[in-house]
This record gives C-alpha cells, structure tokens and sequence, in this order.
C-alpha cells in the first residue's frame, strides 16, 4: 500500500470545512426543531417521539451511502466528494421549507428529508480523514474537524437572537413559526452549500491504486446488504467496545436536543409554551394573554438556543487545546475521552439545579467538552483497526452505534417522563448526564490503540 504523505495544516483544513455546513444543519436542527414542534401544538412528552425519523433515517443511510461511497470513484469528484454535493443541495432545500411547516406531520417529515440529507454529506466526511491522513495524523485531524464543527454549532445556534435583535419579528400567531427563525434557516442553507463547496473545490482523493482491479472488485462483491451484514457480523472488538461507550453518549445529546428547549423555558426561564386551546382567542384579553404567554416562549427559546451555542464554543476551545497538543505529541485518547465525558455527564445534571439564566453558560460549556471528545476521540480510536479500503462501510455501521440509541431515547423518554417523573422536562437532562457517566464507565473495554511518535503537521 502506498505511504499516505503528511498534509499541511490547510490541506486538513479544506478537506473538513464543509463539516461547518453540515454543523449549521445539525445545530439549528437540534436547537429549534422542538420549538417548531411546539409552535405546532405538540406536547413536550411527544417530542421525543416527533423526533424519531431523525436516528431511522440516519440508521438506514449511514451504511448505505458507506457501502456505496467505498465503491465510487469519479474522475472529477472522487470517492466521497458525490456524496457530501448531493447531500448539501437537499440538505439546503430542506433547511430553507422546514420552518414553513403549517402541521406537525409536515414538520416532521421535513425533518426525515433534512436529516437524510445531512446523513448522506456527514458520512463519507468521517471516510475521508481517514482517508487522506496517515495514522499519526488521524487524531490531529479529527480534533480539527471538532474545532471547524464548535464555529458551526456556536454562530447557528445564536442565528435566531440574531436575527431578532437586527430587528425580525420574534412573534408570530397560534402554529406560525417566526419570521426570526425562518431567516435563520435560510441562512444556515446557504451557509451548508457554500461550505461543502469549498471543500468539494479544494480537495483531491487518492484514486484507487488499480483502477483495473477496483472497477473488478465492485462487479464480484457480495451485494449491499450481504456486505453490510457480513461487516456487522465480523466487527472489531475495538469497534464494539467503542460502540458501547457511543451508545450512551448520544443518548444523552439526543436528550438534550429533543428536550432542552421545553426543559429550560420551563425550568429556569418559567416561560413554557402555552397551549392555544386554553386561550378563547374570541376574547381580547384571552387573545392577548396568549401574544404575551407566547412572545414570554418565543424569547426564551431563543435564549435557550443561544446558551446551547456555548457547547459548541467550548468544544471549539477543547478541540483548539487538543489540536496544539497533538500536532506535536501523541493523545491519550481514551483518557481524554473518559474525563470529558465525565465533565459532560456534570454538565447535564448541573442544569436541574440552574436558578438563573447565566448559569446555563457553566452547565453547557461542561456538555462541550465531552461534545469535543464524543466528536473526535471514539474516531480516531477507531480508525486504526479498520480496513483502508472499506472506511466508508465501517463508519456508516459505526455510526448504527449513534442512531440506535437515539431511537431507543425517541421511544423510551416519553413514557419515562409521564410516568417516573411527573412530566417535568428537566429530568431529560439529569437522564443525559448519568448516561454520560456511564459511557465514561465503558471505556474500559477501548483500547488505547499504539501509534508513531512522530509529529503529525507539516508547515502551515
């Protein structure tokens, strides 16, 4: 096998700035679906539910597109460049109608395309640094791909209050969402497609060493689903015993994401959404009781979104500090890993006890750091007890570990709120932070895979 050259700090960079795009998709997703939900109507114990098209999606595309991505080779755009322009130009689509959505099934829906069409860019992204990057290098280079995605989910977070505070209307009537927030998507969509582009335009793929022998392969392979399979069935120790810690890791974000906003508006803003049925809107001091119940929702969430944009600079501080210090030395990756998720798991239970608003930034800058690790570390110990040649197929079953336990939250979190604790949200995130616990537990199955020590940035 050909010896990967050493690339520059800005080779690695190119290659992972479309990770900023798909960062805007992910955060105003994360951060503003569920008070599009509730703008809709629905009841904060079904979000998790209207949430549940997200991981399905993702769990049949992953390794779909992973199985496919191995096997692409264009002259022009490569292996895994198809996938992330593709991805980009539907993600965009999506972003741009979601908040246009007049019904809870519509919205829901909008969320399956977007989250397909985030899944089918974010996926060869992972592929691709491993790609291109030698093995003393894949730390460095997933740390930084860390660094670009804490911009990405810091400004998107803060789009919203943005817009609101450049003077867009934050109010809207009873199932009408914002015009602040229909501009904040929109500008996420075009943020998603110019950053994918750059990485398109900037950066070449290794082609395969024998084209001859390549386009051979791909006519004698078992089938998608015989592969898939087969890869499920023989996989790495290492990647199992990952898995697990990743199990319960995103079960905590997906906690956090499909609960947060009716946690905190009610918890610590005391602003929770109203309920249009319990206003006679025929009446004018019900019909403005409703305005200021729901503009008192609206404000809230909008600062709830901007808190949650402090995980991300915080994961964009750690992964800063980590890329420094593996440019020059080798990680302990699975150290770092298991004290940022225990500084996570602390995060998340810290937020039941937050009597004022400013105390969120402490709560989710603990969340970022273990967002920082969950985003670089499981990856890069990872890469090394996979196959080069199927690094597309072994993320997308990888990434199985990320979507199942974000259905089993969608299914499970409801039930769990209604009947073990009184339907208070905020237990959402006290469940995200002992699940962050326990995968820092787990890790005492990883191994700490052996690298050179040898540095691993050439000259900016």
């Amino acid at each position: 096998m050909t010896r990967k050259p050493t690339l520059s700090f800005w080779q690695i960079w190119n290659m992972s700035f479309g990770f900023l795009g798909i960062q805007f998709g992910f955060a105003l997703q994360g951060g503003f679906m569920s008070r599009i939900f509730q703008t809709l109507g629905a009841e904060k114990d079904t979000l998790p539910l209207l949430w549940i098209a997200a991981p399905l999606t993702g769990l049949l595309v992953q390794p779909i597109i992973g199985y496919f991505s191995d096997r692409t080779w264009h002259p022009i755009l490569g292996r895994r460049r198809p996938y992330f322009l593709i991805g980009a130009i539907m993600s965009s689509i999506a972003l741009v109608f979601m908040p246009y959505s007049s019904t809870l099934w519509m919205a829901a829906g909008m969320l399956w395309v977007l989250d397909a069409s985030i899944n089918i860019s974010m996926e060869p992204f992972r592929a691709l640094v491993a790609d291109k990057l030698p093995e003393r290098q894949r730390s460095y280079g997933f740390v930084l791909q860390t660094l670009i995605i804490g911009v990405g989910t810091w400004v998107a977070s803060n789009l919203p209050w943005f817009v609101t505070s450049m003077g867009v209307s934050n109010q809207a009537g009873p199932g009408v969402v914002p015009d602040s927030v229909k501009i904040a998507f929109t500008i996420g969509a075009c943020v998603f497609l110019a950053s994918i582009l750059v990485t398109v335009f900037t950066t070449r793929e290794y082609p395969p060493e024998d084209l001859a022998r390549f386009a051979e392969e791909k006519k004698k392979g078992k089938g998608m689903v015989a592969e898939i399979v087969h890869h499920v069935l023989q996989m790495p120790q290492q990647m199992f015993a990952i898995g697990v810690v990743q199990f319960f890791s995103w079960l905590a974000f997906f906690s956090m994401w499909s609960l947060a906003t009716p946690a905190l508006t009610e918890h610590v803003f005391k602003a929770p959404a109203p309920d249009p049925s319990a206003f006679d809107m025929a009446d004018a001091a019900q019909a403005a009781a409703f305005t200021a119940a729901n503009g008192a929702f609206q404000d809230a969430a909008d600062l709830v979104g901007s808190y949650m944009g402090y995980y991300g600079l915080s994961s964009m501080a750690v992964a800063l500090l980590l890329s420094f210090y593996a440019a020059r030395r080798p990680l302990n990756r699975r150290a770092v890993h298991f004290g940022a998720l225990l500084l996570g798991g602390l995060g998340f239970l810290s937020m039941a006890y937050v009597s004022q608003p400013v105390y969120l930034i402490g709560s989710f800058a603990l969340v970022g750091v273990a967002w920082a690790s969950i985003l670089s570390m499981p990856y890069a110990l990872l890469a090394s007890s996979v196959d080069d040649n199927k690094m597309g197929i072994s993320m997308g079953i990888f990434n199985m570990f990320i979507v199942i336990p974000q259905i089993v939250a969608a299914t499970l979190l409801g039930p769990a709120l209604r009947n073990l604790f009184d339907n208070q949200a905020i237990f959402g995130m006290v469940i995200s932070g002992a699940s962050l616990v326990v995968g820092a537990l787990c890790l005492v199955r990883v191994r700490e895979p052996v690298t050179a020590h040898e540095p691993v940035s050439a000259t900016h």
